[in-house]
């Protein structure tokens, strides 16, 4: 089992960055996949990152392919989310997830496929 806390998340102008961190509790972190997932005001959830167990894959949700880029340190057992050149439609409660593999490539880019959630951290960008 693994608990993860989401954090950086606030309000920014658009145009601006942002780093998101999933910090996570629990001895085998790099057996997971991580994913960050976001839902707007009135809207489902929706996929925007996926990083693999060793963080050789990546995937990303098209609206944020060249903005956004995810990273880990299992050694800090965090998972990270760089978010550059913020849209106001960018703005949500962000979540990550996780769930063990025993494939080192694997990556999910559906949120049934996850078994762990954070609470989420709120990102606002004003136009």
């Amino acid at each position: 089992q693994v608990q993860l806390v989401e954090s950086g998340g606030g309000l920014v102008q658009a145009g601006d960055s942002l780093r998101l961190s999933c910090a996570a509790a629990g001895r085998t972190f790099s057996t997971y996949i991580i994913g960050w997932f976001r839902q707007a005001p009135g809207k489902e959830r929706e996929f925007v990152a996926t990083i693999s167990r060793g963080g050789g894959s990546t995937a990303y949700a098209d609206s944020v392919k060249g903005r956004f880029t995810i990273s880990r340190d299992n050694a800090k057992n965090t998972v990270y989310l760089q978010m550059n050149g913020l849209k106001p439609e960018d703005t949500a409660v962000y979540y990550c997830a996780a769930v063990s593999s025993l494939l080192m490539t694997t990556t999910h880019t559906t949120e049934d496929k996850y078994r762990y959630w954070g609470q989420g951290t709120q990102v606002t960008t004003s136009s």
